[in-house]
C-alpha cells in the first residue's frame, strides 16, 4: 500500500520522530562516501502551481543526493494549466514517475491527485497546510533541544496554512502551542478541534504578547501569503501590532529561538533586528528542508 504525505497526520507521531532522527543521520552523512542512494533509478516529478525557492531546490537537490532524478513541471506549462482533470494527470504521471510533489492552491487538488495516483504524493504546500515545512521546523528544533516535550511554542500572525500545520503538530506530539492572530484571521476551527482532541494544548487568542510570554520557540510567516497579494494593504492594517520585534521577542525565554519559513517581508511580520539577531535560526531552518525531505522521500520510496 502506497504512502502519501498530504498532512503531518499521514505520518503520525512515531513516524515523525523517526523522520526527524533520520534527517539528522542524513545531514551528518551528506557529502561523505557511502551516503545512501535509495532513490537510484527512481524519478520524482515536481508539479507546481505556485512559485518556490526552498521547496523546489530542497526537493531537487534531495532527490539527486539520494541517487534519483527530479523533474520540474510548472502547472502552466503542463496540460493541468489547460484544464486537464486532476484525476487524469495523476494517473498519467503515475505511469512515468515513482513519486510526485504537488505544490498547489487548493488542498482539494492534492487530495484528488493522491486519490487517483498509484505513487506516493507529497504536499509541497496548499491553502490548508505546509507539512514539509513544519517537519523541517521540528527537525530544526530537535537539533537545539533533545525533545519537543516540555517546550512552549508561540505562533504570531496569520492563521493560514503554516499555523494550521503547527496546530496539527501540537496535536500529534502533545506540546503547548499559543497562537495569536487578529480577529478574522483565526485558524480553521475544525483543525484546532481535531488537534485538541489528540491531546494538543492549544490556545487561540489575539494578544501577541501573551502568546510569546515565556515561549521556547517563536514563529511567524508573511501576512499576505501567495494568493492574498490583493489584500496586502488591508492585511497590513489588520495585523498592526503583530510584528515580531525585539520588544516582543524579549517576552519569550532568554534562550528562545525565532523561526520564519521565508521569504520574509522585513519590517512587516518581523524586523531586521530579530531575523538577523542571535536568536534567529531561520537559515538553519531553510537548510533543514533538504535533510528532512530526504528522510521523507526515503520513508516514502525506499
Amino acid at each position: 500500500m502506497k504512502r502519501d504525505f498530504l498532512d503531518l497526520s499521514d505520518a503520525g507521531p512515531n513516524a515523525l520522530r523517526r523522520l526527524v532522527d533520520r534527517a539528522g543521520e542524513l545531514q551528518s552523512l551528506r557529502g561523505r562516501p557511502g551516503h545512501p542512494r535509495p532513490l537510484a533509478g527512481k524519478t520524482v516529478v515536481l508539479v507546481f502551481e505556485k512559485s518556490s525557492t526552498r521547496t523546489r531546490l530542497s526537493f531537487e537537490v534531495g532527490v539527486q543526493e539520494l541517487g534519483g532524478q527530479a523533474l520540474f513541471v510548472s502547472a502552466k506549462d503542463s496540460q493541468l494549466g489547460r484544464g486537464e482533470p486532476v484525476a487524469d494527470a495523476a494517473r498519467v504521471i503515475s505511469r512515468y514517475a515513482h513519486a510526485v510533489v504537488l505544490r498547489t492552491n487548493a488542498h482539494a487538488t492534492v487530495v484528488e491527485f493522491a486519490k487517483h495516483a498509484s505513487i506516493p504524493v507529497v504536499n509541497g504546500l496548499t491553502d490548508r497546510s505546509h507539512p514539509c515545512q513544519v517537519l523541517a521546523d521540528l527537525f530544526t528544533i530537535a537539533r537545539r533541544r533533545s525533545d519537543w516535550a516540555g517546550l512552549s511554542y508561540a505562533w504570531v500572525g496569520d492563521g493560514f496554512n503554516m499555523a494550521a500545520s503547527w496546530i496539527e503538530a501540537a496535536g500529534l506530539l502533545g506540546f503547548e502551542l499559543r497562537v495569536a492572530t487578529p480577529r478574522g484571521f483565526r485558524p480553521d476551527p475544525e483543525i484546532v478541534a481535531a488537534a485538541r482532541a489528540r491531546g494538543g494544548r492549544i490556545e487561540i487568542a489575539d494578544d501577541p504578547a501573551a502568546a510569546v510570554r515565556d515561549a521556547d520557540v517563536v514563529s511567524t510567516d508573511v501576512w499576505s501569503s501567495m494568493g492574498h497579494e490583493a489584500e496586502a494593504e488591508a492585511r497590513r492594517q489588520a495585523f498592526a501590532g503583530f510584528t515580531v520585534d525585539a520588544a516582543l521577542l524579549a517576552r519569550a525565554k532568554p534562550d528562545a529561538v525565532f523561526l520564519h519559513c521565508l521569504p520574509a517581508h522585513r519590517g512587516e511580520e518581523v524586523t531586521d533586528e530579530v531575523i538577523e539577531g542571535p536568536q534567529s535560526i531561520v537559515f538553519d531552518q531553510a537548510e533543514n528542508r533538504l535533510h528532512a525531505q530526504k528522510a521523507l522521500l526515503e520513508w516514502l520510496l525506499a
